[in-house]
């Protein structure tokens, strides 16, 4: 337990410190004089770096040892942390925060590869990996509370010192009880595949973020979307014909895994999304303190928290499919009330519709998890939760930049009309949350189709075909 506990508290800090960031974004905003782009950017830097990087860090784990990844991953997010709390202006913010990432992508995909090889009955893996969901419910509960009150009372830069304290204990606790392990049979590094990747994203990313400003016709702007396609194509091409590729696409076989990596960045692209707008909705337009918009987002960080441990057991005792069709029909349902029904322009809907999301959330991250490590031979469940992990940090990264750019395409039509207001912001914020209930939509559309008896035959299949590849010995080494 203290293993799992040591692990839980990577994932607290990086989980938490999203939460955070978010209720301190009109703070931060004021103070470095930023845009709505440069707030998107204080995120989406962030978890761009951490999706670039997460199968690097875990194939590099699974081959040099994931004590050792780990620990280097808890130094280097704490001086990252420390470095953006004194940031003096946008650009070096955005900087440390890419620091803080490199440390980030170290940490959550290595912390599930050594849960998952330490809890190896299926049972214990599911409550294990509820537990560890149910971190992310914590997060969600505490961090707009503790941002706000941080805010409120010391000011947005102490919101990266209270990931100092918690990054030292952690690193003592890993030196102190977390034994080494890696893959019986390591993986040789692929860099094309990493550089690939990394132009994929970030051009996608940088199109979608600067479109609003720049025009989607402009040079700029078509040029990234060519590299996005084109850094694409070649990945595809060029994954399939190494011997041990950064992304092994035959995992991409078994059904519930792909509907894993799917569900993932539709989840994680609705909360991104969700968490961006509302903030600026609380304090832009109620204009409602930090700590007043962390009590009100505080209904949906509940029930995600009391959902996530409900979702491993379930997943435990009766598989994925249930949370699946849960999760997506509570957050589809909480976009439909904002979308057709302008719930933020009523208290009572209001919460509602966030106690929806946060139930909707906390369903779907247990299975993500389960569903994307199980099946998969013990020597590669470093890439396999990495790549489950990659899919959370792109969903999240597509959700803030598209969703942010519908927001501000439709606050500078409303700015035109004589500025926002709440009605105005209902207005805006419309299409934002069509995308929303459209994301809850696939959720149970996707959920539905990748956990039956057929995909579980695909799984199945998958799995035999992969195993033979990882001979001799699946199990890794200690």
């Amino acid at each position: 337990m203290v293993i799992l506990g040591t692990c839980c508290m990577s994932l607290l800090i990086v989980s938490l410190d999203n939460t955070v960031l978010n209720v301190a974004l009109p703070s931060i905003q004021k103070d470095l004089h930023t845009t709505v782009a440069g707030m998107q950017w204080t995120i989406d830097a962030y978890t761009l770096v951490i999706a670039s990087l997460l199968m690097l860090a875990g194939s590099t784990a699974d081959r040099i040892g994931r004590r050792r990844v780990f620990k280097t991953g808890l130094v280097i997010f704490t001086i990252g942390s420390a470095l953006c709390s004194v940031a003096p202006n946008l650009e070096l913010l955005v900087v440390f925060r890419m620091v803080q990432a490199v440390g980030g992508s170290m940490l959550n995909p290595v912390a599930m590869s050594i849960i998952t090889n330490t809890f190896t009955d299926p049972r214990e893996r599911a409550r294990a990996i509820g537990i560890w969901g149910g971190v992310v419910g914590i997060s969600m509960a505490a961090g707009p509370l503790i941002g706000g009150l941080l805010v409120e009372t010391v000011g947005w830069r102490a919101i990266f010192l209270i990931n100092l304290p918690v990054g030292v204990t952690a690193y003592v606790l890993t030196w102190r009880y977390v034994p080494e392990s890696r893959a019986a049979k390591p993986r040789r590094p692929d860099p094309v595949g990493q550089l690939l990747v990394m132009a994929t994203l970030g051009a996608l990313t940088y199109a979608i973020i600067e479109a609003p400003a720049a025009g989607w016709t402009s040079p700029l702007i078509v040029s990234c979307v060519g590299v996005t396609l084109c850094a694409l194509t070649a990945l595809i091409l060029y994954e399939p014909r190494r011997p041990e590729p950064l992304i092994d696409l035959r995992f991409f076989r078994s059904a519930p895994f792909s509907g894993a990596t799917v569900i993932a960045v539709c989840a994680f692209g609705a909360l991104g999304g969700f968490l961006f707008m509302n903030t600026l909705y609380l304090q832009n337009v109620r204009d409602l303190s930090a700590l007043e918009a962390g009590l009100y987002i505080l209904p949906m960080a509940a029930l995600a928290f009391v959902c996530a441990p409900l979702s491993g057991r379930l997943v435990g005792s009766r598989g994925p499919r249930v949370p699946l069709l849960l999760a997506g029909t509570a957050t589809a349902t909480s976009g439909l009330l904002f979308a057709v029904f302008e719930a933020e322009r009523h208290t009572a809907l209001l919460l509602i519709g966030y106690m929806l999301f946060g139930a909707g959330f906390g369903m779907v991250n247990a299975p993500i998890t389960n569903t994307a490590v199980s099946g998969m031979p013990l020597a590669q469940s470093g890439v396999a939760a990495a790549i489950a992990s990659t899919s959370r940090q792109i969903g999240q990264t597509l959700g803030v930049a598209v969703i942010g750019a519908v927001l501000a395409a439709g606050a500078a039509g409303a700015t035109r009309r004589g500025g926002i207001d709440e009605s105005a912001f209902a207005e805006a914020s419309r299409p934002a949350w069509w995308i929303i209930t459209g994301l809850g939509a696939s959720v149970l559309a996707v959920g539905a189709l990748t956990s039956g008896e057929w995909a579980r035959g695909t799984a199945r299949r998958n799995a035999a075909n992969l195993e033979p590849a990882s001979a001799p010995g699946s199990a890794d080494s200690m």
